[in-house]
Order: structure tokens, then C-alpha cells, then sequence
């Protein structure tokens, strides 16, 4: 059955850079439209970018356009999110699932703390 999980997060200045990888099990990447999403402080889960199946189509939540950059690799079946120019705003848990989210996908996330 496939499992998704999430790593790379971390302390990272205001400004800076991070890649974010999920790691897909049991199964693969390719087989659905799959997304990162995130949780802050006292917020509710939000999307924030989605590539479709096939043609890696993206789309992305317009409080990171431009700034962020998801993306697949088949050949590792992982999945990706590089984060430029981060502010204190995207400080969260982020994790990654199938776009819609399927409940037993969820993961433990990666937390991404942005301060100086």
C-alpha cells in the first residue's frame, strides 16, 4: 500500500532556501495528481501546489508564486519542493498527498520554521 514521507524541513532565515522531498512507497508517484500541502500556528491545512498526472501541470496557492517550485522525479519517484525566498509566513508542517487528499495518506509532515 502506498506511504508517503516527507522530509527535509527545518530553521531557515528569512530569505533563504529549502527543498522539501517526499518519498514515495509501495507504490508511485506517477499513478495520480499529488501536492504539498501545509498547517501553521493556529491555521487549518492549505493547499500549496499541485502537479497533475502525466503532463506535470502545476499550479500553485498565490501566497507562494513565484517563490516555490514543486516538481516529480519518476526515476526516484519522489517528490519535491523547492522553497525561495521564504518569510515567517510560511512556517508550518508540510506535507505531501495525493491531490485531492486521500485521509490514509497523510503523514507525519516536515516542519519548516522561518526566522531570524
Amino acid at each position: 500500500q502506498l506511504q508517503l514521507v516527507e522530509s527535509g524541513g527545518g530553521l531557515v532565515q528569512p530569505g533563504g532556501s529549502l527543498r522539501l522531498s517526499c518519498a514515495a512507497s509501495e507504490g508511485s508517484l506517477d499513478w495520480f495528481a499529488i501536492a504539498w500541502f501545509r498547517q501553521g500556528p493556529g491555521k487549518e491545512r492549505e493547499g500549496v501546489a499541485c502537479i497533475s498526472m502525466g503532463k506535470d501541470n502545476t499550479l500553485y496557492a498565490d501566497s507562494v508564486k513565484g517563490r516555490f517550485t514543486i516538481s516529480r522525479d519518476s526515476a526516484s519517484n519522489t517528490l519535491y519542493l523547492q522553497m525561495n525566498n521564504v518569510s515567517p509566513e510560511d512556517t508550518a508542517i508540510y506535507y505531501c498527498n495525493a491531490d485531492p487528499p486521500l485521509a490514509r495518506l497523510w503523514g507525519q509532515g516536515t516542519q519548516v520554521t522561518v526566522s531570524s
